[in-house]
């Protein structure tokens, strides 16, 4: 019996979270083209930032590494697209790739998880945070310098796990990943933008496809989030133009209000102590001027001296 190739092969990181989001994919395309969701495979690719997991991303090559492999497996046309957390993509996509769709935004905020204590105010002083995250790190120190910061790697399941053997006595996590989960009886207190402005991307999950492939690129477009695609486009621009990486706190925000579009931004020093913020509105029709005119006030403001040269 001849086998039958595959409608679409998604190609994903392994981790729960990863499997998740590439299933939603699967589901969204699936309705959309009226196509049994078995015919769309899943292919699950192991990236060079799942296998190092004893040093700070910020120390080996920052964000690329969560995507390179799976890059590398498009451009070889071994998958036909990619699922990704957009806040693990890199502002510089490598030639031949592009950032296709996004789906619905899910909560962009930060969560305070802990097997002690109710919030992050009720940290007493003196506690262990663990995180990963030089923006969580600095943006909790500017409020509490006088926390301990603990490097913190893994995925959620690995990380609630370091919580719960007192590995430290609080973490932090993105609320999208843990609604996504269902794990969100985990939460002791979903944390303000306001207080901890999240990471550029936060809460939106990105497709990326050849930038040649106009089958996946019909496809895929079947189901773009027109808003999410718009505020990330002025998020992106504005990690972009501050070389944003792992090396360096930042935290950005894009918000629709009707025609509107509003950008908030950070950049801070890594122990919290220092930072330059920013609030710009623009149109809907021109997100990437809005991003760009966001970093640079904060470039006019001082920024650049709380980067890493």
């Amino acid at each position: 019996m001849q086998s039958t190739a595959p409608f679409l092969r998604i190609g994903t990181r392994g981790s729960p979270l990863a499997l998740a989001q590439a299933h939603t994919v699967r589901g969204r395309l699936a309705a959309a083209h009226g196509v049994v969701e078995e015919t769309i495979e899943i292919v699950v690719i192991r990236t060079s930032g799942d296998r190092i997991q004893d040093r700070p991303l910020s120390e080996v090559g920052g964000k690329g590494l969560f995507t390179k492999e799976i890059e590398e497996a498009l451009l070889d046309r071994r998958i036909d697209l990619a699922v990704h957390s957009s806040k693990d993509m890199p502002t510089v996509l490598p030639d031949g790739l592009a950032l296709s769709a996004f789906l619905p935004r899910e909560d962009v905020r930060d969560a305070f998880l802990s097997v002690r204590y109710a919030s992050f105010d009720a940290l007493p002083e003196g506690a262990v945070l663990g995180t990963s995250s030089l923006r969580r790190k600095a943006m909790a120190l500017r409020l509490r310098p006088d926390l301990e910061v603990v490097e913190f790697r893994g995925n959620v399941e690995t990380r609630l796990k370091k919580l719960a053997d007192g590995v430290a006595d609080g973490t932090l996590l993105a609320m999208a990943g843990l609604n996504r989960l269902g794990l969100t009886a985990h939460v002791r207190e979903p944390l303000d933008t306001g207080r901890f402005l999240p990471a550029a991307g936060q809460g939106a999950v990105v497709i990326e496809t050849r930038a040649d492939d106009a089958r996946s690129l019909g496809l895929v477009g079947a189901i773009d989030d027109a808003e999410t695609t718009l505020c990330l486009l002025a998020e992106r621009a504005f990690l972009g133009r501050l070389d944003g990486s792992c090396r360096t706190p930042i935290g950005g925000l894009a918000l629709r209000d009707g025609e509107r579009l509003t950008f908030r931004g950070t950049v801070l020093s890594p122990d919290g102590r220092a930072s330059c913020e920013t609030v710009q509105d623009g149109p809907i029709s021109e997100p990437t001027a809005l991003g760009l005119a966001a970093a640079e006030a904060l470039l006019a403001a001082g920024a650049a001296t709380l980067m890493p040269g």
